[in-house]
């Protein structure tokens, strides 16, 4: 069953609520077949095809150490295995989402993932940490498929609300893998070595190989794709930044995941230096600010229908920036020790999917005929705005909790003053938002 078009370019709804199992007859190989169902198999599949990031980062953070005795490097070098999957992970982003307009998405996304198990291969065999940097690039380029194109086929089939809320029951997957991968990363150390945690994501990206192949549906027709070169991607890319109300909501998001990526580069020194909480222990601190993002996933997904992202997005900021502010304050006048850290870091990172789902819903609502595009530049200023975050931290390092809280406080700022500031009520939130 095809989708069908109106002349705007839109999907008609009739198409959008069709319940239905979704099989590979339904998913025919001519690039203009749509899902039966947009229900809950294919959300969470794509929250699966988007797990790559955290099961790829945070099942890794382990054996960092590890990695600088084994190969007699300075931990520096061996902490840019994990700056190089960043940086490949933003510039993968960049490429797939144009290449996804032009092509479709089942495919293009498939590729990605074949390229990053064979570079799991390459990382699980590597002799010397200078390969290893690179072939993490290479992977990070791979996984990056999963990210921006999961993002681009909720927008081919779900309209702006709908879609906020698609994206937060999507994050739920993602949440709970980084949840659980330090633990498992730390598990698979005390049994074995670390080249068992990369054989385990070559092993992920082959389940995911299969279930894309056999499962996913092609959400981008024939009919709507186009063709594209150098010029045409850059005039593109150009045409969604100079948007200000996609910009405005791009960075909204941006430094929301920002202020998450400071408080993973942060608190780990925070709280087993400065503190002395023991390493066996950071898990279960860790674990309360991802527990925190499920439910302010889960409360989005039941309220966005009904109050607009707009709102929604209200509500995220305002929480971020009444915990980060708090932060800084109880570091700065030396109050509520460790659990007064906790607990306001938890409280900034609850509404962390309720600003990024939203946000994203907003950022591509005007650009359905490039969904693939802007979802590109959304995930490509995400990690390349939490990657500068991350080092800004390391930079202002003075030996006390002041750099991480500062930054987070800085980060709720920015996103809460993005949205404010730069984004418009477009009219096309539900009634009463």
């Amino acid at each position: 069953m095809a989708l069908k078009w109106g002349k705007d370019g839109r999907r008609q709804p009739d198409q959008l609520n069709r319940i239905n199992r979704i099989t590979p007859e339904n998913n025919e190989a001519d690039g203009a077949v749509a899902p039966a169902t947009a229900g809950t198999a294919l959300i969470t599949l794509l929250g699966i095809m988007g797990a790559f990031g955290p099961l790829s980062m945070d099942m890794y953070l382990p054996s960092l150490p590890t990695l600088a005795s084994y190969f007699s490097t300075s931990v520096s070098k061996a902490q840019l295995t994990l700056s190089g999957f960043t940086l490949g992970f933003a510039l993968g982003q960049l490429l797939y989402g144009p290449i996804s307009d032009r092509y479709g998405r089942k495919w293009v996304l498939i590729s990605g993932v074949a390229l990053y198990i064979i570079a799991s291969y390459f990382c699980a065999t590597a002799t010397n940490v200078d390969t290893l940097i690179l072939v993490r690039i290479i992977q990070a380029i791979g996984g990056g498929a999963g990210v921006v194109l999961t993002r681009a086929i909720v927008r081919d089939i779900y309209e702006q609300e709908a879609g906020a809320r698609a994206l937060s029951l999507m994050l739920l997957v993602p949440s709970l893998a980084a949840l659980v991968s330090p633990f498992i990363g730390g598990q698979i150390l005390l049994w074995a070595n670390w080249r068992t945690i990369f054989w385990l994501l070559a092993a992920f990206g082959i389940f995911i190989l299969f279930l894309g192949f056999f499962r996913l549906p092609e959400t981008h027709p024939a009919e709507k794709r186009y063709p594209t070169s150098l010029s045409k991607i850059l005039r593109d890319y150009l045409t969604v930044l100079c948007d200000r109300n996609a910009f405005g909501y791009m960075m909204c998001g941006a430094f929301s995941f920002a202020g998450m990526f400071a408080q993973l580069s942060g608190t780990p020194f925070v709280y087993i230096e400065i503190f002395g909480v023991a390493p066996e222990y950071f898990g279960f601190l860790f674990a309360i600010n991802v527990v925190g993002i499920m439910v302010g996933s889960y409360i989005n997904s039941r309220l966005v229908m009904r109050f607009g992202i707009r709102r929604m997005l209200v509500v995220g900021t305002s929480t971020a920036l009444f915990g980060g502010l708090l932060l800084a304050l109880l570091v700065a006048f030396d109050l509520g020790g460790l659990m007064g850290i906790v607990l306001t870091i938890a409280l900034y990172m609850v509404p962390h999917n309720i600003t990024n789902a939203n946000a994203t819903a907003g950022a591509l609502e005007k650009f359905p005929h490039i969904a693939g595009t802007a979802s590109a530049l959304i995930g490509a200023i995400r990690f390349g705005t939490g990657a500068a975050v991350g080092a800004l931290v390391g930079i202002l390092h003075d030996g006390t909790a002041m750099p991480t809280a500062y930054v987070i406080a800085g980060c709720a700022v920015a996103s809460a003053a993005s949205y404010w500031f730069l984004t418009r009520d477009s009219g096309n939130t539900v009634a009463g938002s």
